[in-house]
């Protein structure tokens, strides 16, 4: 007998890599996905195109204080977000690659501070903080708006280190205040003051979840109500220059109506109180038709009241009740939140990972799977259904073009879910891999078919083209920016209201307008210089003084050459003569 006591089993060196690179496999997949979605279309309008229309007018006007639109201050958002886009572009010159490269890198940033955060709040229960990461990466829409170039992801990010912060490195120990600053303020030169209902409620509510807060209550208020204050102080220092630059009417909506203007009686997304309850089943995808997630959600919720769980109890439900009571609503808003989603869901199937062996069979991921199995029948189907008529084309838009290896990929991803195992914690990985991986094949199908309809370069380059020769160009109702990226437009467009533009049109008979409508008539293809789908509407720009005359139902000479008639592969098309 050996007179040395037994080593203790350690894992091999090639065990831990293996285990390290199990536990952050995650950011591959979801990575992987994010970089070959968001490549796959031009920037989306309105929400990218506006973003970078902004930006642009900021930096071809050489005015980096107040954010510009269409030749006007813009008071709708507060600019570090363009900041960082002109950052880029000062290294790398102006272009669309570096603002998705940096959308991208904030959505991992999220997923990583999420993670953190689950692994220091749920410290007792490693799998909580293994599994966050997957569930928040694979929730659908959040996935999608992430493609966004807008707003949220970077105040998505910003809320979250300010949560670091608070939770630091132990609930039972001092906070990181001076971090809590630095995000806080972040955050609100990033949206504004609708940063705060984000981190206000966990801060407020902190002795109710956090042991050092209760024990150190003075400390723990002045040491947070300090790092606000820095924080505003951060947003003061930008915003009341801005305001002098930018004007009385700058300044007014500037500290009104983006804030009390929304709360109160929103002018813009206005929805009832109970509009996020409808929207949750569509925020919930793919999660949402797992059962096993339900019964999850119940033991999540059961689970014994430590610090984690009543820290998302102090976050999550005051955010939820004070969005529900804001005027202006939208899906993106709460997408902060879907961390605490992610991490209650975690703290469910963490406990449920430990009875998995008397879970019923009822509760596998057959109906994940047949949602795939369907999906991926009605596009190996739909070629020949456009072909016999018994479907039409959407948005003139040939459906027949989705090619079966989509299908074919449908097929795969929903037998590889249906084999999905039931323990630990590997069947929420396997799900999740196949929800991004979907949501990833979901935008090249989009990039395929429908987002011909989506892209404004056609009418952007026009537009450049009659600028540069002189000719004023005006909108007809209200301009979101599309064109000024796009186009690399120097000059705003004149806009025109929806009703009572007529004797602008008379009096400027030589400039263009551009204007939507929802069915073309073949006088609008003879007449209009270019014509274009966009959304749901047709896009044409034409003459005034054309459009005017035959608002007023006079007869007019076919041009020489009018635009041409739309054609079957549905791509955009001009005349011929696209020069002004």
């Amino acid at each position: 007998m050996s007179p040395f006591p037994p080593l203790p089993d350690t894992p091999s060196t090639g065990s831990r890599f293996l285990r390290a690179i199990s536990a952050d496999l995650w950011i591959v997949v979801w990575l992987s996905a994010a970089l070959f979605a968001i490549f796959q279309t031009g920037p989306m309008p309105l929400y990218s195109t506006r973003t970078l229309g902004v930006a642009w007018e900021m930096w071809s006007s050489g005015q980096f204080l107040v954010p510009y639109s269409n030749g006007e201050p813009y008071s709708h958002k507060v600019p570090l977000l363009f900041w960082l886009i002109h950052a880029g572009w000062a290294i790398g010159g102006v272009g669309d690659v570096w603002p998705r490269i940096l959308q991208v890198a904030f959505g991992l940033g999220v997923l990583l501070l999420a993670r953190r955060l689950a692994r220091v709040l749920f410290a007792e229960t490693p799998l909580v903080g293994t599994l966050t990461p997957w569930l928040l990466a694979a929730f659908g829409y959040a996935f999608l708006f992430g493609l966004q170039i807008m707003y949220e992801v970077l105040l998505c990010l910003c809320v979250l280190a300010a949560l670091n912060a608070l939770v630091g490195r132990d609930p039972g120990q001092r906070p990181r205040f001076i971090l809590f600053a630095l995000a806080v303020a972040a955050g609100l030169l990033t949206k504004g003051p609708v940063m705060l209902v984000h981190v206000a409620f966990p801060f407020l509510l902190g002795p109710l979840w956090h042991p050092w807060a209760a024990a150190e209550r003075a400390r723990w208020y002045t040491g947070g109500g300090l790092a606000l204050l820095g924080g505003f102080a951060v947003l003061l220092a930008w915003a009341i220059p801005a305001a002098i630059i930018g004007g009385e009417a700058y300044r007014n909506e500037l500290f009104f109506m983006q804030t009390a203007g929304r709360v109160v009686d929103s002018f813009d997304h206005a929805e009832p109180w109970w509009w996020y309850l409808r929207m949750l089943p569509a925020m919930l995808i793919p999660w949402l038709l797992w059962p096993r997630v339900w019964q999850a959600i119940g033991m999540g919720i059961g689970a014994e009241r430590g610090a984690g769980l009543r820290f998302i109890a102090c976050w999550l439900i005051p955010v939820v009740v004070a969005f529900s009571l804001i005027s202006g609503k939208q899906i993106y808003y709460l997408l902060p939140e879907a961390t605490a989603g992610a991490m209650l869901l975690a703290i469910g199937l963490a406990r449920l990972d430990q009875r998995v062996g008397k879970a019923p069979l009822v509760l596998g991921t057959w109906p994940l799977a047949l949602c795939l199995f369907a999906g991926a029948l009605a596009l190996f189907l739909l070629p020949g259904w456009v072909a016999d008529g018994r479907v039409t084309s959407v948005w003139y838009v040939d459906l027949s073009a989705a090619s079966a290896w989509f299908a074919l990929i449908g097929f795969a991803l929903g037998i590889a879910v249906l084999l999905a195992p039931r323990a630990d914690g590997a069947a929420v990985k396997c799900v999740a891999t196949v929800s991004i991986v979907s949501m990833a094949l979901f935008t090249a199908l989009f990039a395929q078919t429908l987002w011909p309809r989506f892209d404004v370069r056609p009418a952007a380059r026009y537009v450049a083209a009659l600028q540069a020769q002189g000719i004023e160009v005006a909108h007809h109702d209200i301009y979101h920016t599309q064109f000024q990226f796009a186009g690399r437009l120097v000059h705003p467009l004149t806009v025109l209201p929806l009703h009572g533009y007529e004797p602008w049109l008379d009096a400027h008979p030589d400039a263009r307008v551009v204007r939507y409508q929802k069915t073309l008539s073949a006088l609008d293809l003879e007449h209009a210089e270019l014509v274009q789908p966009l959304r749901s509407d047709w896009l044409l720009i034409e003459r005034a003084g054309s459009w005017a005359a035959r608002l007023r139902g006079e007869s007019l000479p076919v041009p020489e050459t009018s635009a041409l008639r739309y054609p079957q592969a549905y791509w955009p098309y001009m005349r011929l003569d696209a020069a002004p």
